[in-house]
């Protein structure tokens, strides 16, 4: 008894094996989603009211750049996870600890956003970045065959954390290149670190994980678009308002249905595999979540609370919606199929980015994407 409480409380962070059966997503992983959730709608929020006032280029920017930092420092956290989860007291009190620096980011949305001020942000993801450096050096201590590859992510990751705070005193003319160089270090570790001795991943688990945070942004759209909807129904506007929300619903049933519509585990073969499939995972989760907003962005024209254009507000929905489906077709549809699926996919983007120059750019969206699924389901299975 009392050596099973000592191995809860805890235990060597050992790498696990690459393909354990029967491995899931733990209710620690599941409850670290769960706070990114605020993350991911104040940033969808923020989008959605600056792209309706006409500040669109405003919000796109701030929007990428702040969602850059919600993806990375949960990839970062969730492939960690993948290979080294052991789940004591250490690696929880960790995780909680990276979980608190995301709502500290979550609370400095709205001021990046109003006022250009990124210290909170910078703080939260510091918060978050540092305590997976303690992770690393852990797992540098206990898994002595990737002990440099551990060294390497700890070392390369601090070293980025120090330039994310020496950008806060850089004037405000140099603040943008300086994220993007920021960024360019960001991705840079993993390639860097990973070359040493690749660490064991589990390819199941790993697809579970990206499964489920696409589902946490489609959540949001849904969220945001509803929410929208509810408002301009409660302010005594048209009740065919009902008919965009039906539209919507159908937008975000289909890129549920595209995304989902194989198993991906079979297509994250190696680690170069894997930086593509987790890089390339930025464009998917930023476009699904931005997709709420458009809708939302759709509303506010309906409801002639929008400065926009109706092209400019088809925009908002067509733009995020081509950007999965291309996303999608590029990660998941085109290295394992062939035939009419693979023109389907950037077909439907295109004819997407044109709806806005109908008079109801969101039915015909939808009306594209219930075409494409169609074609998946008639083409190939869902299942292999």
């Amino acid at each position: 008894m009392v050596s099973s409480q000592t191995s809860r409380l805890y235990r060597p962070m050992t790498s696990r094996h690459p393909y354990e059966p029967h491995r899931a997503a733990t209710p620690l992983e599941l409850f670290f989603d769960l706070c990114f959730v605020v993350a991911v709608a104040q940033a969808a929020s923020h989008l959605h009211h600056d792209v309706t006032e006409g500040y669109v280029g405003h919000g796109v920017l701030g929007y990428l750049t702040v969602f850059f930092a919600i993806w990375w420092a949960w990839m970062n956290f969730s492939w960690f996870a993948s290979a080294y989860d052991n789940d004591d007291v250490p690696y929880r009190l960790t995780t909680l600890i990276q979980i608190a620096g995301a709502l500290t980011l979550a609370a400095g949305v709205p001021s990046a956003f109003d006022a250009g001020n990124f210290l909170i942000i910078t703080v939260g993801y510091v918060i978050m970045r540092m305590a997976m450096v303690g992770q690393w050096l852990r797992a540098a201590r206990q898994d002595p065959p990737r002990r440099v590859t551990a060294l390497r992510f700890a070392v390369g990751i601090t070293l980025v954390q120090i330039g994310w705070v020496a950008r806060l005193a850089l004037p405000d003319d140099l603040l943008l290149p300086a994220f993007f160089v920021l960024v360019v270090c960001e991705l840079a570790v993993p390639l860097w670190a990973e070359r040493a001795a690749p660490t064991q991943w589990h390819p199941h688990h790993i697809a579970e994980r990206f499964g489920l945070f696409t589902l946490i942004v489609l959540g949001e759209s849904v969220l945001a678009a509803t929410l929208a909807i509810e408002s301009g129904l409660g302010a005594g506007h048209d009740p065919r308002l009902i008919g965009l929300a039906l539209a919507g619903l159908v937008i975000v049933f289909a890129m549920w249905w595209l995304y989902f519509d194989r198993p991906a585990h079979d297509l994250i073969t190696s680690t170069r595999a894997g930086f593509r499939w987790g890089y390339g995972h930025y464009l998917i989760l930023a476009s699904a979540a931005a997709v709420g907003a458009g809708l939302a962005v759709s509303v506010d024209y309906d409801t002639h609370a929008s400065h926009l254009s109706g092209r400019a507000a088809g925009l908002a929905t067509a733009i995020p919606v081509a950007v999965f489906l291309l996303s999608v077709w590029v990660l998941q549809v085109w290295p394992r199929q062939r035939g009419p699926v693979t023109v389907a996919y950037p077909v439907a983007a295109v004819l997407a980015l044109l709806a806005p120059v109908t008079g109801a750019p969101v039915h015909v969206i939808a009306a594209v994407l219930a075409v494409l699924v169609a074609i998946v389901v008639a083409t190939g299975p869902r299942t292999e």
